[in-house]
């Protein structure tokens, strides 16, 4: 059973969805290798992350008063899933590690030029044990406050490039010219498992919905908006830049507002985007760190509490790893998507199969 009182609401539920899957992904081109049909690729991998989806629905409601290490032990036995159960423990703060990470190099980049990123990261991180130090309630709330105005500046961003006539759609032309593999490459695993798969973190939050059973409807919608959202941003990015340029930068979202320069009225544009793009990286390394911080508790028996600091050092000092941007991409579009594929979708399958298998087991007659 949860050791967090069940205060979350469905509207919070729905607004973590959105704002965890919006994250930083519009700040990078997803599917690039797709060229001008990259917003198909994203299409596909939000399909294909939907079918996930339903897999993590429906294994929470086989378990719904179960978080992750308990349905683990359910479904694979205590010597098993206690192990699986460590494995995920140390995905997550690897997850949280690496948004951790982004957030250090993008400022860098943008705003902090002289700053050293370990004072930033510091910062970042210290916050981020205020509020998992405070609870699941309070990390919550922080949606409710923080998605309206974030957006509302995207909704400003793409009327201004709209107005400026910067947007043109006929780059995102011919539709499909290679066929459809190029396009399916592109989306499987990547796009599924960056940002769509990583919806694994709510089998850590579903259960703390105020109401018995699980939030199916709040975040299937929820998760319908936030597709619709990306595929669009995918496709603005594109129509701003073209396929070529839109591909050749790490971060082409940054690019396009820094063309909106001409603007006389307005300046540093791409300041507003890193304080947007601060927000979603926020979100998601406290998500992760949080479920990392409740697995381990679960999975010892003890206070969540007792688990904050030592894990936060973790991810900390696992950050400096990665020798410099270039290899923390390389590494996070490379090797570690292959990761995300075993912990997102080969033992969820095999934690479902199981845990149906032993339910029906219990309910026979005997």
């Amino acid at each position: 059973m949860s050791r967090i009182k069940k205060r979350i609401t469905g509207l919070q539920i729905s607004f973590m969805v959105i704002l965890f899957e919006i994250g930083s992904t519009p700040l990078f081109l997803l599917g690039a290798d797709a060229r001008q049909d990259s917003w198909l690729a994203m299409s596909v991998g939000a399909v294909a992350g939907f079918a996930l989806l339903s897999l993590f629905l429906w294994i929470q409601r086989l378990m719904p008063e179960m978080e992750l290490a308990e349905m683990l032990h359910f479904g694979f036995g205590r010597i098993t899933g206690t192990f699986f159960g460590g494995i995920y423990a140390c995905y997550f703060a690897y997850q949280s590690m690496r948004n951790l990470r982004d957030f250090g190099e993008l400022t860098s980049l943008t705003l902090l030029e002289s700053t050293p990123m370990s004072i930033t990261m510091l910062v970042f991180i210290l916050v981020a044990v205020y509020a998992i130090w405070k609870g699941g309630e309070i990390i919550f709330r922080l949606p409710e406050i923080l998605l309206p105005g974030l957006l509302l500046c995207y909704f400003l961003l793409i009327i201004l490039f709209i107005l400026m006539r910067h947007v043109s759609f006929a780059r995102l032309a011919p539709v499909a010219e290679n066929g459809f593999r190029p396009i399916l490459q592109a989306a499987l695993p990547e796009i599924l498992s960056f940002p769509f798969g990583q919806m694994i973190v709510f089998l850590l939050l579903w259960r703390l919905w105020e109401k018995p059973g699980v939030p199916v409807k709040q975040t299937v919608w929820a998760y319908i908006g936030v597709s619709v959202f990306l595929i669009f941003m995918n496709a603005l990015n594109i129509a701003i830049l073209g396929p070529v340029l839109a591909g050749s930068f790490y971060l082409p979202f940054l690019q396009s507002v820094r063309i909106l320069s001409s603007l006389r009225f307005i300046e540093r544009l791409d300041i507003l985007v890193t304080i947007m793009i601060y927000i979603g990286l926020f979100i998601k390394m406290l998500i992760w760190y949080f479920c990392a911080v409740e697995t381990a508790a679960s999975l010892t028996g003890t206070s969540s509490k007792r688990w904050v600091l030592p894990i936060g050092a973790l991810i900390y000092g696992a950050s400096f790893i990665e020798r410099n941007f270039t290899q923390h991409m390389a590494i996070g579009l490379g090797p570690s998507t292959q990761i995300d594929t075993v912990f997102q979708i080969f033992i969820p399958l095999l934690l479902g199969l199981a845990a149906a298998i032993r339910g029906r087991s219990r309910s026979a007659p005997k």
